[in-house]
């Protein structure tokens, strides 16, 4: 990936953060955006110590033009050769409790963030006839998440949305794949379990809970959570010149929590 520029939305902390530092090991150069100067600059700076190139944009992505905004900026700077659409907060509601205003934040903030970033940057892309897009899905596209209703449905927007483009593409050295995470034990994920397990008056350690968590929350073949880096590894894969034949796809980094496989 030397010689490469990468935009990492929403890297100033969790997968984001494990994507951005994966790439940057790689030798691409990194764009850590955020919306907090502190975390992104904290990343950034990890990123140069261990040698590698980090630059930091701040914009709000979820909303209003951010996204073209941010993208715009980051071409100011030089070319950008990958895209990594990592930013789309979830939280969890049934059906009957999500809002009109919580489904739309969820489609603007999952949907129109990459979008927005894309249709940007796609064009130079082309011009140089090199390029990638990778949006980051939800294993609850394939199989719907009954507590976060508004957000897998935005997801699975998403995931059509970089079918289309990917089709748009053809022909043009450019690709777009989506990478599909299951449960992933980022910093946050491991404290709202902690803290359900607390309010429940289980006192023990995370290493004794994950097993049991894993179990209820998220049985799978390889019998844990995932963790940041196992996304990260999947991004760089896709990102590099190793899958310069892979596009329109769906890689699903989920221990194989979702139990098919497409033909």
């Amino acid at each position: 990936m030397a010689g490469r520029r990468a935009l990492v939305t929403g890297s100033s902390a969790g997968i984001g953060a494990a994507i951005a530092e994966r790439l940057a090991s790689e030798r691409c150069a990194v764009i850590v955006h955020g919306r907090r100067a502190e975390p992104a600059e904290q990343l950034a700076d990890r990123i140069r110590i261990g040698g590698g190139h980090a630059e930091v944009l701040l914009a709000d992505v979820s909303a209003g033009g951010g996204a073209a905004r941010l993208a715009d900026a980051a071409l100011r700077a030089g070319p950008v050769d990958v895209l990594v659409a990592n930013a789309g907060p979830f939280v969890e509601h049934r059906f009957a409790e999500a809002t009109d205003e919580e489904w739309l934040t969820a489609f603007s903030a999952n949907v129109l963030s990459a979008v927005g970033c894309a249709r940007v940057l796609v064009p130079a892309m082309r011009r140089r006839g090199w390029g990638r897009i990778i949006t980051l899905g939800t294993r609850g596209v394939a199989t719907p998440l009954t507590n976060m209703v508004e957000y897998s449905a935005a997801k699975a927007a998403l995931v059509n949305a970089t079918g289309a483009l990917a089709r748009e593409l053809t022909g043009s050295g450019v690709t777009a794949n989506v990478v599909s995470p299951g449960v992933i034990l980022t910093d946050g994920m491991r404290r709202m379990f902690e803290d359900r397990a607390r309010a429940a008056g289980d006192g023990r350690s995370w290493a004794e809970l994950e097993a049991e968590v894993t179990i209820d929350y998220a049985p799978n073949p390889v019998g844990r959570l995932g963790r940041p880096e196992d996304v990260a590894a999947a991004v760089a894969f896709l990102a590099s010149p190793l899958a310069d034949y892979i596009t329109g796809n769906t890689l699903r980094v989920d221990g194989g929590i979702t139990p098919s496989l497409n033909p």
